[in-house]
């Protein structure tokens, strides 16, 4: 499978790379991806929700009425969740929200991601190139030329590039990663992936195991 690769002009260099057919244009399996997603998602989640229950109540602890003859419930604390004031009963506690996922799972997830966005044809090769310094103009001339201003767009470069990633930070619908930091979900949130020509190799030795 190849696709042309491109300058930061946005102009076609010429050159193809070759996108490994075992990575870029395998059968998507939907329901990896959806797992993968989760997991992430999940991750992301503090769990550091906490409601008092009535333990965690100040209140006295008298019996605030006798058990029999009221003709009512019987009730043996304030701090009981059925009385204003009282503990909220099976309130949520702090909990991890993570899940364990098989290494071939989460593999195959961003195999069928990225056949997605080649089947797409969201998917951009773009030569390797650098900055003299961290400037924000100069990535956004970057992004014009590729189309991709007004787009989620996801950058995968080969290596740590400080003056690309301090350049984009001023970008919320852009992102700048490296070929270790790609997930299944940074993939799918993005309308169009950048792989920098350096990062392929990575990428697919990576996903090849």
């Amino acid at each position: 499978m190849k696709i042309a690769v491109l300058d930061i002009n946005g102009k076609d260099t010429g050159r193809k790379a070759e996108l490994s057919k075992d990575v870029f244009a395998i059968e998507p399996n939907n329901h990896a991806v959806y797992l993968d997603v989760k997991q992430y998602l999940a991750n992301q989640r503090q769990g550091t929700h906490k409601a008092k229950e009535r333990a965690d109540i100040s209140g006295s602890t008298r019996k605030i009425k006798k058990q029999k003859g009221t003709g009512t419930a019987r009730a043996g604390s304030i701090k009981s969740g059925v009385f204003r004031g009282g503990g909220r009963m099976f309130g949520p506690r702090p909990r991890n929200y993570g899940f364990k996922l098989n290494k071939n799972v989460k593999r195959l997830a961003r195999k069928s991601a990225l056949s997605i966005k080649a089947t797409d044809k969201s998917i951009l090769v773009l030569e390797d190139f650098n900055f003299e310094a961290p400037k924000t103009k100069n990535f956004l001339n970057v992004l014009k030329a590729l189309e991709v201003e007004n787009k989620k767009s996801l950058i995968v470069l080969g290596g740590t590039n400080n003056n690309v990633y301090l350049s984009s930070r001023n970008f919320k619908g852009s992102e700048v990663i490296t070929a270790s930091e790609l997930s299944t979900y940074k993939i799918m949130n993005a309308n169009k992936v950048i792989l920098i020509e350096s990062a392929l190799e990575g990428i697919e030795s990576n996903l090849s195991k």
